[in-house]
């Protein structure tokens, strides 16, 4: 797919992922249209606005993912889209469906809707690792098919909404993508940090913020798929830009333990008060260096995970969120 002057779409492009991945499509000369909540709030433009190229080859729209009209406004034009916008809550849900699952599964038919009726050449999806994990203690080796999918059951027993959301959100963008004949595919990103371009900070972030102010939890059988804003941004256009390119691409630097996670972060920044885990938390996980072979073998060199928490630590510092 030739880029020069092509016109592509991004939801959801005012977050931590849609920054990046608006500042690299810019970078190598598409068109932009990148959606918002609010037109009107400059924490969600500003940061755009101000990219290279942004002034001749950037127009911000203002979308409700359950408002199709809107969204169709947003697509209107558009070879391509990137469906990255959908709510991730780190804190307690109050109601599910409302704050959590109609946003991700509705928006999502909605955002693949309007790509099918103004012709769109390939839509890719945003899901998460989240929707990979079957149950909390798996091998890692299973990943490598990205034939798995999480227990849905399991999700809705143990109130975990937002693996949930991705799930089904994504199960049904393929569901969609075979009864209408649309080209989809899917990008499962782990833990996504780095140096965030937006004024706020996403899931992963917060919670690596919590970790150097001091939080005990210790995620007991959680997998940790680190991975930097930069390699998702690429994957996206990786998978996009690439005719063969089809299914799932697990996106992650490598599977590893929380408890991993923590001894690095706390090697790195000795400075903070970070508690260690007891290696007998997660005693059961398996580590894989190459869960992400779909996109290791399209040329992706995964930045690794020493760097992003370099480089997720020092944006918190410089951002003010943390001396």
């Amino acid at each position: 797919m030739s880029k020069e002057g092509q016109v592509v779409c991004v939801t959801g492009g005012s977050g931590c992922i849609g920054s990046w991945l608006v500042r690299l499509l810019l970078e190598r000369g598409y068109t932009v249209h990148a959606t918002v909540k609010n037109l009107n709030d400059e924490n969600e433009t500003k940061h755009l606005e101000a990219m290279e190229g942004a002034e001749s080859r950037l127009r911000l729209y203002q979308i409700d993912l359950l408002n199709y009209d809107s969204i169709l406004a947003a697509v209107d034009g558009c070879a391509g889209v990137f469906h990255l916008a959908s709510p991730c809550i780190v804190d307690k849900v109050h109601d599910p469906q409302k704050e959590l699952l109609d946003p991700a599964i509705k928006g999502t038919l909605n955002v693949l809707t309007a790509a099918k009726e103004k012709g769109v050449r390939r839509v890719v999806v945003t899901s998460s690792i989240s929707a990979i994990i079957p149950s909390p203690q798996w091998p890692a080796d299973v990943i490598k098919s990205e034939d798995c999918w999480t227990d849905i059951d399991y999700c809705k027993q143990n109130g975990l909404w937002y693996p949930l959301s991705k799930t089904l959100a994504e199960k049904a963008a393929w569901e969609f993508a075979k009864e209408k004949g649309l080209d989809v595919v899917v990008v499962n990103p782990g833990t996504v940090m780095g140096p965030v371009i937006p004024k706020t900070l996403n899931a992963s972030m917060l919670m690596l913020l919590r970790l150097l102010q001091g939080c005990t939890e210790t995620y007991e059988n959680f997998f940790m798929g680190s991975v930097h804003f930069k390699d998702v941004a690429l994957a996206h256009i990786m998978v996009y830009e690439n005719p063969s390119a089809s299914g799932r691409h697990l996106c992650v630097e490598a599977i590893s333990r929380y408890g991993d996670y923590v001894a690095k972060v706390a090697e790195l920044y000795p400075e903070y008060n970070i508690r260690r885990l007891p290696e007998d938390t997660q005693s059961e996980l398996l580590r894989a260096k190459d869960g992400a072979k779909k996109l290791m073998d399209m040329g992706l060199e995964f930045i690794p995970m020493e760097q992003i928490i370099k480089d997720a630590v020092e944006s918190l510092k410089s951002n003010g969120f943390i001396s």
